[in-house]
């Protein structure tokens, strides 16, 4: 079973950074597709990035150039790079597991989801 536990969300100025993280385990972690996914108000989560199994990085147009995902295959880690955060960047992160990343911005194509965490730009 597959089990995602991030960390690293906080309370930032306007332009700050953060590095949020996403430790997986029970799974091949280096055969799925990895996202982040962000949820601000409602119960909507939209796709923020994804990474394949081959490093292949994808990126929604609000925050690209801002925003890196990364993954350490070795410690079966993904992270989010975050810089020049702005308000409306606050908002619940979630990590996100699935099989393939070809429709990464559908929260319905990823099967297994970590708690949040919470990030929020004054």
């Amino acid at each position: 079973q597959v089990q995602l536990v991030e960390s690293g969300g906080g309370s930032v100025q306007t332009g700050g950074s953060l590095i949020l993280s996403c430790v997986v385990s029970g799974h091949p972690y280096d055969s799925i597709c990895m996202a982040w996914f962000r949820r601000r108000t409602g119960n909507e989560r939209d796709g923020v990035a994804a990474i394949d199994s081959h490093g292949g990085a994808t990126y929604d147009v609000s925050v690209k150039d801002r925003f890196t995902i990364s993954k350490d295959n070795t410690n079966n880690i993904l992270y989010l790079q975050m810089v020049d955060l702005r308000p409306e960047d606050s908002a619940m992160y979630f990590c996100a597991a699935g099989q393939t990343c070809g429709n990464w911005w559908k929260a319905s194509e990823f099967g297994y989801w970590g708690q949040g965490t919470q990030v929020t730009v004054a």
